[in-house]
């Protein structure tokens, strides 16, 4: 996974996806950091995005390994 982090006007927005599944990338989620405690990503969004990891491996499994 690869995150992605960029500072505009003050605020921090992160975007979190996998390139590790060739030929395709998936967006694991997107968002503003708001966190007052340092720069650690909220334990929800670590939950979401590995979730959508999960889900996003499934779908690349049914749909691409056995079509190329």
């Amino acid at each position: 996974m690869l995150e992605v982090v960029e500072d505009f006007d003050g605020d921090t927005y992160r975007a979190v996806y996998t390139l590790k599944l060739a030929g395709v990338v998936y967006v694991l989620h997107a968002f503003q950091k708001k966190s007052k405690k340092g720069i650690a990503t909220p334990k929800q969004d670590i939950e979401l995005i590995e979730g959508r990891l999960k889900r996003a491996k499934e779908h690349y499994s049914e749909h691409y390994i056995n079509q190329q």
